[in-house]
């Protein structure tokens, strides 16, 4: 008996998760003789939710008087296709999951479609509350929510629609927040949010993010590691690339929104930065903290994309200096203007996926190769795996999960770094 959380998506779905549970069980879900699973779906392209309903079936095939509850970015957006099916109990709202009120009022088992959909106007969401969570179960580091919700309108993007509008958990909160978790432990906290990078523009003064990167570094300085999940780099403010800059505790990695490398396409696609601002801003940050290291989020197969066009995303990775790159191939989502644009023949977009995705591993296999011989930090997370402070993956062959363990990288072996740890020397 009890709540399982099945989480798909980003890293904000799995701080929620933890929201998610507790909210549950203090509501009593998962006592009443009958187990519990509650999925928290992610709506960004339409192979995340066929992968969501498969997993449903499959749950309910092995748990047959288990109550399954749907939630997330695709209940919200297609609360009706949930609803309709069988295996499903109740579908609830992104808004309502973090509420224990939402797992009392779930209808009983085998309701009508209707009956079964307990999903409100998101866009009717004015605030986030900053929720306290004191650990993340199984993880080395903790995820902080400082945004939720986008203000954008990106043609490819379901997300809005899923999330709502853009808003802010207030500095104090978040402060208060990551303080809560170094006391408990955690020696590295993610900030993570939707559109990270709008942070502080609904909340009075409207501070930026650049703000609350150096409230928290100044009011905690016992956080031995911060970190960012995906920002939007044209809308870096002077405080968050002085922070990168000049900031040791925050880890020189970021994770780009960047989406595509042609121009035609970045305004097809509604973005509100060019290909030479994307170079510009990593020369930049590159100038300001060498060791720096870039991931993004690129598109392959965007409607109207000619080879002319997929060719400019090609060399930004190396104009760029990505490293860890995140390909989708384009998926037309029902309520997008994208999904209305030309589509491209669907062969060719996942030919365009792969030749991008193996542009990236190799520029990720010459990130391994420089790094064999350097000293670096690690996050030792579990089995042996940890990462360095530019999020690199590596084995290494002492220190607990949660601990930061010094190393030199020995060597790089199948496409993995291997590093030994090194000798502690006392101070007399």
């Amino acid at each position: 008996m009890g709540v399982d959380i099945v989480s798909f998506g980003c890293r904000l779905n799995t701080y929620e998760a933890e929201v998610m549970k507790r909210e549950a069980l203090a509501a009593g879900l998962g006592e009443d003789g009958a187990s519990a699973i509650v999925f928290n779906t992610c709506a960004v392209t339409a192979e995340a939710v066929r992968q969501a309903r498969q997993q449903i079936r499959r749950a309910r095939r092995d748990n047959p008087r288990a109550r399954i509850v749907v939630t997330g970015c695709a209940a919200q957006t297609e609360p009706g296709r949930f609803a309709e099916m069988v295996e499903v109990d109740a579908v609830i709202g992104n808004d309502d999951k973090l509420a224990a009120a939402s797992y009392r009022a779930l209808p009983d088992f085998g309701v009508a479609k209707e009956e079964k959909i307990r999903v409100n106007d998101i866009m009717s969401v004015t605030e986030t509350a900053g929720h306290m969570v004191d650990a993340i179960e199984g993880r080395a580091r903790a995820i902080v929510q400082v945004q939720n919700g986008c203000d954008h309108r990106c043609t490819f993007c379901i997300i809005p629609f899923g999330r709502g509008n853009s808003r802010s958990v207030p500095m104090g909160a978040a402060v208060d927040q990551v303080k809560r978790l170094v006391a408990g432990g955690y020696n590295e906290i993610v900030l993570s949010g939707v559109d990270m990078t709008s942070w502080g523009a609904d909340l009075p003064g409207q501070p930026r993010l650049g703000d609350l990167v150096q409230a928290i570094l100044r009011h905690v300085p016992d956080l031995k590691r911060l970190r960012l999940s995906s920002i939007d780099s044209i809308e870096a403010d002077p405080a968050l690339i002085e922070a990168i800059g000049s900031e040791k505790r925050l880890m020189p990695h970021l994770h780009l929104s960047l989406q595509a490398g042609d121009d035609m396409i970045l305004k097809r696609m509604k973005r509100r930065h060019n290909r030479d601002d994307a170079i510009r801003f990593c020369e930049d940050m590159r100038a300001a903290r060498p060791d720096i290291v870039y991931g993004a989020d690129m598109i392959a197969g965007f409607p109207t994309e000619t080879d002319a066009m997929f060719e400019n995303s090609l060399k930004l990775v190396e104009e760029c200096g990505l490293t860890h790159l995140h390909v989708f191939p384009f998926s037309p989502r029902e309520g997008t203007p994208a999904a209305r644009m030309p589509q491209l023949p669907r062969p060719l977009v996942k030919e365009r996926a792969a030749r991008l995705r193996e542009t990236g591993e190799a520029a990720h296999a010459a990130h391994l190769t420089r790094l064999v011989g350097t000293a670096q930090c690690v996050l030792v997370e579990r089995d042996g795996v940890g990462r360095c402070e530019d999020f690199t993956v590596c084995r290494v062959d002492e220190g607990l999960p949660g601990e930061i363990v010094d190393t030199i990288l020995v060597e790089e072996r199948g496409g993995q770094l291997f590093a030994r740890a090194l000798p502690i020397i006392e101070e007399n």
